[in-house]
């Protein structure tokens, strides 16, 4: 397979995992403003420092006002990590393989950045909020599973989940911070019915609301954590999700730009094998943001492993490869 194929289908995973990650962001925080007390304080602008946009949002709108960071973080084109440049992206990626991945999956790519053009110049994101996003979700949902129904599960098959993996591990960690940094901005909140309210819609964020009450009964701090960074069975908790990247990755051929000290393989099995080791004690013990904000590093650190080994002489797949937030390279 050409690095430059190998590179958009990895890419293509990776921004339509975003997209729906934007979306869930964007969701939660919809449904706190909601449901939350009216002192839990500014819930929008730390949601932008979140997405590491803060400087091209105030230049452009300036308030972190709900309306503004919604447009921002959906419609706004030169944002890189917003919706509808996530769903481009992803379609432009789409159409440089289109020999590669099924007609189906292209039609599907095609679907979800029209959906979003027809309602950019709109208030219907606004006013329509639940169901605008939660379109967005199925929409990612409808990919993977016309994906793993008409794509062989070959070389590019494996490219597209380890970046949909690499991405959605990141993003959960995220999501995770955004309950220290955005979803309860005052420790005198901790215990309180809004801190549970917060902890629950988190859970909700990431689809793992039901699962999460077939395993625990009440919700706690502790529970969550271990149940979205340690679970191996749900497929949205960090360790399950880099089980599969490994798996994926070693099913890719070694590569000439592979070496003992930058494999994409190492250094992926190290972080999984560290993650199968470390017990929520011990991640709470040493501070949940450290242990997050390390984790993203070491994500940071596989993906530039990946993008060396397998496509060393490309980049133009990767629309916002040099911004940070949701799993972008730095």
């Amino acid at each position: 397979m050409l690095s430059r194929v190998a590179e958009s289908i990895y890419w293509m995973g990776r921004y339509l995992e975003r997209a729906e990650s934007v979306a869930r962001l964007v969701d939660v925080n919809l449904h706190l403003t909601l449901d939350s007390a009216a002192d839990c304080g500014d819930q929008w602008e730390p949601l932008i420092r979140t997405v590491g946009s803060e400087s091209l949002f105030l230049s452009r709108y300036g308030v972190a006002e709900r309306d503004n960071v919604m447009r921002f973080l959906t419609f706004e084109m030169v944002n890189p990590n917003s919706i509808i440049a996530c769903a481009r992206g992803a379609r432009e990626n789409a159409r440089s393989v289109r020999d590669v991945i099924s007609s189906e999956m292209w039609e599907q790519t095609n679907r979800l950045y029209g959906f979003l053009k027809t309602y950019a110049d709109t208030d219907y994101a606004l006013v329509n909020s639940h169901d605008f996003y939660t379109g967005i979700k199925m929409a990612a949902h409808l990919f993977d599973g016309i994906a793993d129904a008409t794509m062989s599960h070959g070389d590019a098959w494996h490219f597209l989940r380890l970046g949909k993996m690499i991405e959605r591990a990141d993003t959960t960690s995220r999501i995770l911070d955004v309950k220290y940094f955005i979803l309860l901005p005052r420790w005198q909140g901790v215990g309180s019915p809004v801190d549970t309210v917060q902890w629950a819609a988190l859970l909700k964020s990431a689809s793992a609301m039901e699962m999460y009450r077939k395993r625990y009964k009440g919700i706690s701090p502790a529970k969550v954590v271990d149940f979205l960074i340690l679970n191996e069975e749900f497929p949205r908790a960090a360790r399950s999700c880099l089980n599969e990247a490994f798996r994926c990755l070693r099913r890719l051929p070694v590569t000439m730009h592979s070496d003992s000290s930058n494999s994409a393989q190492d250094q992926l099995g190290a972080l999984v094998t560290g993650l199968g080791a470390v017990s929520v004690e011990k991640i709470i013990q040493q501070g949940l943001h450290e242990f997050l904000d390390d984790l993203q590093y070491q994500l940071s650190s596989v993906h530039r492993a990946v993008a060396q080994n397998f496509f060393p002489e490309c980049g133009t797949a990767a629309m916002a490869s040099e911004t940070r937030p949701l799993g972008a390279c730095q």
